[in-house]
């Protein structure tokens, strides 16, 4: 017999906590999620663990998480590791065609693959791919003189419409092809989401960071905001350094056709619970649209 390891008033929290989920359980069935994951998550175990049960529990219960990821920490160990030098033109780091072999294949093998055992380990089915599989981001070059940097251009998101109502989890590693043959190109991480995102017109894009979401003037978190408010932010310096670049490509998916864009602290355990299933949710989420007070119903 199996020993309990719940105390009676920990069961009783427990199911309640479920019976309240239910609204929003019947809001996100049938929904598209796009998560981006990537962070200091990616280099422990237990916070990969934990992140793939997340993502196989929302499968689980009919919403279809499709997965972007990041590998930059992974990517540098690399090149250190070969010897290989980078150069920088502005503070950003110049891709050329021996980075880009090498972030190639930590993103597409290393990376991808350790995110797809993690979520088959928690009993969900999962498949990975990148950018290049079925020209799902053709890209050109951000900037000349950051060499083979991309910018998505075209997107053909038919393999993961394909994959997720199979019943798989599509794992998106950030790589894309080119106009020309035989082009490779490094897609940001935040920047693959958002236009995949957009592309699938999905209901929701939870990108994870190491921070809480979105601050105002006085250094709060601003757990509501809407796209003008972003931009007035921005002008008003309010929002600035890392964080341009995660509003941006907010502002991108919602302006594609994504409902609600979410910036969250993926150090929190179970964030993208919190955010979907809970009156509580998690950092700060961007749209232009009121929410839902009831939950969808199909007839």
């Amino acid at each position: 017999m199996k020993q309990q390891t719940l105390t009676v008033e920990d069961a009783k929290t427990t199911a309640k906590m479920l019976s309240e989920a239910l609204p929003y359980l019947q809001r996100f069935e049938g929904a598209v999620v796009v998560v981006k994951f990537g962070g200091n998550a990616m280099g422990d175990d237990a916070a990969m663990a934990e992140f793939a049960r997340d993502i196989v529990l929302m499968k689980q219960v009919g919403v279809h998480p499709v997965v972007v990821h990041g590998g930059g920490p992974m990517i540098n160990e690399m090149l250190q590791k070969l010897g290989i030098k980078s150069e920088f033109v502005r503070g950003k780091r110049v891709t050329d065609k021996a980075t880009v072999q090498v972030v190639e294949m930590i993103l597409s093998g290393l990376v991808n693959k350790r995110i797809v055992q993690a979520i088959m380990d928690a009993g969900g089915r999962a498949v990975g791919i990148s950018g290049k599989d079925d020209d799902l981001m053709v890209c050109e070059a951000d900037d000349p003189e950051l060499g083979y940097v991309g910018r998505p251009v075209e997107m053909n998101v038919q393999v993961l419409r394909d994959l997720y109502n199979a019943g798989i989890i599509p794992v998106v590693a950030p790589v894309a092809t080119g106009m020309k043959d035989n082009e490779t190109f490094n897609v940001n991480g935040d920047t693959a989401a958002g236009a995949i995102a957009g592309a699938l017109q999905a209901d929701r894009l939870l990108l994870l960071t190491d921070v809480p979401g979105v601050k105002d003037a006085s250094g709060q978190v601003m757990t509501q905001i809407t796209p003008e408010e972003i931009r007035r932010m921005t002008e008003e310096g309010v929002i600035s350094g890392g964080m341009i670049p995660k509003t941006e490509t907010a502002l991108m998916a919602i302006d594609q056709g994504t409902r609600a864009v979410t910036i969250l602290d993926g150090k929190v355990p179970n964030a993208c619970l919190l955010e979907l299933f809970t009156d509580h949710g998690a950092g700060s989420q961007i749209r232009s649209t009121a929410p839902r007070v009831k939950p969808h119903v199909r007839r």
